[in-house]
């Protein structure tokens, strides 16, 4: 036998077996006779060919790991590390008790919900939290720029972040989650540009004495509580009857979103349409809704924690109908309506009073009370502009 025969013959010996087929993703190594793959300039190693000599295994193996391995991420095992599922479900069901409390209302529940699903979807369940970084807080945040406009960003901004740490607080995560610089808020300068451009969230006296003379009786009321005393949606749709004395003329109602203590003072015009709403009040269907003064025509609440509130449905249809609808505008613009012209009265304590405002001054640390005429004075300076006569 010639010496290049003897070459060749050893070569042959040597070489790596065939792949099962050509477009097989790993090869077999030489010297550890492993199923394997050079990723990011590493040896990564998929079990042995002897015990797997078509590579099913290890294409199985392979695909298993692929994502974390071909993004720098170190091979994760079945139920090793804590993961983005893991993160939302301990959050969710810390959160749950929370809405039979009344610590937090069920739409805010509903809103943690869905941010969980959309970071699920974003970071993959599986995929840990510790090697989560600024990378992919920022592109989940820019895929959520373009779909949302700036406030629901913020919130969702917001929502991710408090997920984040409420993991680090319980423990669960051992590290401070690393959001980067692409993962912030709008600023507010830039919220204040965009606000801007939209124009001001408040009706004109004008399309307000239409929108009362269109109304239907309930749509009515609630249209004259939202401008009488900045009553938003929920505010109308959980008043309860026993806060309205219509023979004093006063409605005493907490707000519900925040639980502050209001007082408004009611126009004659309130009185009477609360009085025409109370005559043709249904009896709900639900037990829990005996005590609401306002109830729909097929006898349920107005009262909705979502993003489909009767109130503001049915309020789009009266905009719709006048032709007043423009963007940004709603039935809570009435409570912007309220805040603006009230301001007017130059009597802020007076004005957030009624409007349920937290006020975190010094001042209201010793203040116990606000006498009833001032209130009364910011109620009647409102209604003198909402009513006023054109000069002849």
């Amino acid at each position: 036998m010639s010496d290049s025969t003897v070459v060749h013959s050893r070569r042959k010996a040597t070489s790596p077996p065939d792949k099962p087929h050509k477009d097989f993703p790993l090869f077999c190594h030489k010297g550890t006779r492993y199923w394997a793959k050079k990723v990011r300039g590493k040896l990564e190693y998929f079990g042995k060919k002897a015990d797997d000599p078509k590579g099913e295994a290890a294409m199985l193996l392979w695909l298993k790991h692929k994502d974390n391995l071909l993004a720098g991420r170190k091979r994760r095992e079945d139920g090793e590390g804590f993961t983005v599922e893991d993160l939302c479900d301990h959050f969710i069901n810390t959160k749950r008790p929370l809405v039979a409390s009344g610590e937090l209302t069920k739409r805010m529940l509903d809103e943690y919900y869905d941010t969980c699903q959309r970071v699920i979807k974003a970071f993959g369940s599986r995929r840990l939290v510790e090697d989560l970084g600024p990378d992919d807080f920022a592109k989940l945040r820019q895929s959520a720029a373009k779909k949302w406009g700036l406030h629901r960003l913020a919130g969702e901004v917001q929502r991710v972040r408090t997920m984040f740490k409420f993991g680090v607080e319980q423990d669960l995560i051992k590290h401070v989650v690393k959001f980067g610089p692409g993962f912030k808020k709008p600023s507010k300068k830039v919220m204040r540009r965009a606000r801007a451009d939209k124009g001001l969230r408040l009706f004109e006296a004008t399309e307000i004495r239409t929108m009362i003379a269109t109304a239907g009786p309930q749509m009515k009321a609630m249209i004259l509580l939202g401008i009488n005393c900045g009553f938003g949606n929920a505010d109308c749709g959980q008043l309860p009857i026993q806060a309205v004395d219509l023979k004093e003329g006063w409605i005493s109602f907490p707000r519900p979103k925040t639980g502050i203590d209001r007082r408004c003072p009611l126009w004659k015009e309130t009185v009477a349409a609360l009085k025409s709403v109370l005559a043709k009040r249904r009896e709900p269907k639900n037990d829990t809704h005996k005590r609401l003064l306002f109830i729909t025509k097929y006898r349920d609440s107005w009262f909705k924690e979502s993003v489909d509130n009767p109130v503001t449905k049915e309020f789009r249809k009266l905009l719709n109908e006048l032709e007043l609808h423009r963007a940004g505008l709603g039935f809570y613009a009435l409570r912007h309506s309220f805040e603006t012209i009230g301001g007017g009265s130059k009597d802020q304590v007076a004005v957030d009073a009624i409007m349920g405002h937290a006020d975190e001054s010094m001042g209201a640390v010793y203040r116990e009370r606000i006498d009833d005429e001032r209130l009364v004075a910011v109620s009647e300076h409102v209604r003198k502009w909402l009513f006023a006569k054109k000069p002849k």
